[in-house]
C-alpha cells in the first residue's frame, strides 16, 4: 500500500481524479451535456496516465522483450478505448478523424511544443537522427498505406458501405481489410525487431515502442501494476461511453462538427499525459526520448489502432473503411513530410518547433471551419 500511495502522490495528474465523482453527479442530476462531456474528459486524463505508468512498472518486472511488447500494445490504450466506444455508437467519422488527429497532433503539436520548450531552455538540441529518420520513413509508408483506399474510392467513384451486408460485397471494404492485414503484419514485424536488442549510441531503442525513464517514481509490484491497469481501463471504458453518449448533444449545442471533435479533442483527451511526458523530456534536454515518444505514438496509431478498428468494426456492426477526405490526407502527408525534414539533421531549435505549432494551429482552424 505504501508503494501504491507513493505512485499516486508522484503523479501530478492525480488530483484530476476528482472528476470521476463529479461525472457521476453530473449524470445523476442531469447536468448539461457539455458539462458531462468536460468532466468525463478530465477524468480520462489521469486514468490514461495511470495506465502508462503501470505499464512501465509492469514492463520493468518482465524484462526488455516482454516490456517492449507491453509498451507497444498499451501505448495508446486510452484512445483505443474511446474509439471503440465511438465505433459501437456508429460515430465512424469521429473515429477516422481521431486517427488523423492523433497522428498530426503527435507530429506537429507534441513535437513542436517539445522543441520550443527544450530550445528556449537549452538552445539547439540534438537527437539520434538515424533512429528518428527511420521512424519518420516508416510513418511515411504507413500514411501512404492509409491513403490508398481513399484514392481508390475517389478514382472508382465507389460509395463506402454502410451496413455489414453491403460491406461484404464492397471493393472498398475488401481493400480496407487487405490494407489492414498488411499494416498489422508490418506492426508485428516491428515488434519482432523490438524483441531483438540493438545498441544505438549506447542505448537500446525500438522503432515502435519506447520505455520512459521512471527513476523518480517508485516501482509497483506486479500485482499492484495489474490492479491499476485493470481499474484504470474499466474507468476509461466507463468515461468513454459517457463521452460518446453525450457527443451528439455536445455537437448540436456547441455548434462544432463531429469531425472537429474527433480530430482535435479526442486525441488530446486520450494522450495528454503522454504529451506532457514528451515535453518534460525535452525540458530535461532528453530530446532523443521526446522525439521517440511523438513519432512512435503516431506509428502505433497508424500501424495498429487504425487496422485493428477496421476488423473490430465488422464485429460491432458498423463497418469502418479507411477512407479519409482530401483535406485529411493533405494534413497527414504535410505532417509526415515536415517531420522527415526536421529529423534529417538530428538537431532541433525552438524556431523549428514554433513552425510545427504554427502549422498545427492553421490546420486546426481549417478543420474547425470544414463542413
Amino acid at each position: 500500500m505504501k508503494r501504491l500511495g507513493s505512485f499516486l502522490r508522484a503523479n501530478p495528474l492525480s488530483w484530476m481524479l476528482l472528476a470521476l465523482p463529479a461525472t457521476l453527479a453530473a449524470q445523476w442530476f442531469g447536468w448539461q451535456p457539455v458539462m458531462v462531456f468536460a468532466l468525463a474528459a478530465l477524468g480520462i486524463i489521469p486514468l490514461a496516465s495511470f495506465i502508462g505508468g503501470a505499464t512501465e512498472d509492469l514492463a520493468a518486472h518482465t524484462g526488455p522483450q516482454a516490456g517492449a511488447l507491453l509498451n507497444a500494445t498499451l501505448g495508446n490504450a486510452a484512445e483505443l478505448i474511446i474509439t471503440i466506444a465511438a465505433v459501437r455508437a456508429g460515430l465512424l467519422e469521429l473515429v477516422k478523424a481521431s486517427i488523423t488527429g492523433s497522428i498530426i497532433g503527435n507530429l506537429l503539436l507534441v513535437l513542436g511544443f517539445s522543441m520550443v520548450v527544450g530550445g528556449l531552455r537549452h538552445g539547439p538540441q540534438t537527437f539520434n537522427k538515424t533512429n528518428a529518420s527511420r521512424n519518420a520513413i516508416l510513418l511515411v509508408l504507413a500514411v501512404i498505406a492509409l491513403g490508398i483506399p481513399s484514392v481508390f474510392s475517389a478514382s472508382m467513384g465507389v460509395r463506402a458501405p454502410v451496413t455489414v451486408t453491403e460491406a461484404g460485397h464492397s471493393p472498398i471494404e475488401a481493400l480496407s481489410l487487405g490494407v489492414a492485414i498488411v499494416m498489422l503484419a508490418f506492426y508485428a514485424l516491428g515488434l519482432l525487431d523490438a524483441s531483438r536488442p540493438r545498441r544505438v549510441r549506447g542505448a537500446q531503442e525500438s522503432p515502435i515502442s519506447v520505455s520512459l525513464p521512471r527513476a523518480e517514481t517508485p516501482h509497483l509490484s506486479i500485482g499492484q501494476s495489474i490492479a491499476i491497469l485493470a481499474v484504470s481501463t474499466i474507468g476509461v471504458a466507463w468515461l468513454s461511453e459517457t463521452l460518446v453518449t453525450v457527443a451528439e448533444a455536445v455537437i448540436t449545442s456547441v455548434g462544432i462538427s463531429e469531425f472537429f471533435l474527433g480530430i482535435i479533442l479526442v486525441p488530446l483527451i486520450g494522450n495528454v499525459a503522454e504529451h506532457l511526458v514528451a515535453v518534460q523530456m525535452a525540458a530535461k534536454d532528453k530530446m532523443d526520448l521526446s522525439t521517440e515518444i511523438a513519432i512512435s505514438s503516431s506509428l502505433q496509431i497508424a500501424l495498429f489502432v487504425a487496422p485493428f478498428l477496421v476488423f473490430l468494426s465488422l464485429l460491432l456492426g458498423h463497418p469502418l473503411q479507411l477512407i479519409f477526405n482530401q483535406f485529411e490526407l493533405l494534413a497527414l502527408m504535410a505532417a509526415v513530410v515536415i517531420t522527415v525534414l526536421v529529423s534529417n539533421d538530428g538537431e532541433s531549435t525552438w524556431l523549428e518547433g514554433a513552425g510545427l505549432l504554427g502549422i498545427y494551429l492553421i490546420l486546426g482552424l481549417a478543420f474547425f471551419f470544414l463542413p
